[in-house]
């Protein structure tokens, strides 16, 4: 794998009597993940692999994302260890999906997501205005250095670019 894309899901809405799983995206998040989609397709950032978490909130995020960088909905793979999976349990998957496909797209939750970010940086946080790493509809982009070589890929990556859906609003709105 020469680059890892990690995506948290888009803003939930709470106002929704349900389950954690089953809490579907606000207006907001499903704008974010479209944002997102648009941005990564611009770019020409399209993954081979997209593996995304199967609660409600994440599968939407991961196939909205997907619709918006041209792409079928059903190359979305969900894996339920994803559902707020713990940093042992995201390397497992890293190293599975890091075998067959050259850029990864893993749709998740945090802590989890943000936990493997920093891992993979070697423990630098990136810095952010407002102190979260990954708010809700943001993807991190990172480049992979050989995992063959990285003892359980900790300070394996150098991070790209770190985009939020909100920004991509504000530069839209600002145009």
């Amino acid at each position: 794998m020469e680059e890892l894309l990690l995506l948290r899901h888009g803003k939930s809405d709470w106002r929704v009597s349900s389950s954690d799983f089953n809490r579907p995206l606000k207006k907001r998040g499903r704008r974010g993940a479209t944002r997102i989609g648009q941005w990564l397709r611009d770019h020409d950032l399209i993954p081979d692999l997209i593996i995304a978490s199967p609660a409600v909130r994440a599968d939407a995020t991961a196939r909205r994302c997907a619709a918006a960088m041209g792409l079928k909905t059903s190359v979305v793979v969900n894996d339920g260890r994803l559902y707020l999976a713990d940093l042992n349990t995201l390397l497992e998957l890293l190293s599975e999906s890091s075998v067959n496909a050259q850029r990864v797209m893993l749709v998740g939750h945090n802590p989890g997501l943000e936990e493997l970010l920093i891992h993979l940086l070697d423990g630098i946080q990136p810095d952010s205005e407002d102190g979260k790493l990954l708010p809700t509809a943001t993807v991190a982009r990172l480049k992979m250095a050989n995992s063959e070589s990285s003892q359980g890929w900790q300070g394996s990556a150098t991070l790209l670019s770190l985009v939020r859906a909100r920004q991509l609003e504000a530069t839209n709105s600002a145009a």
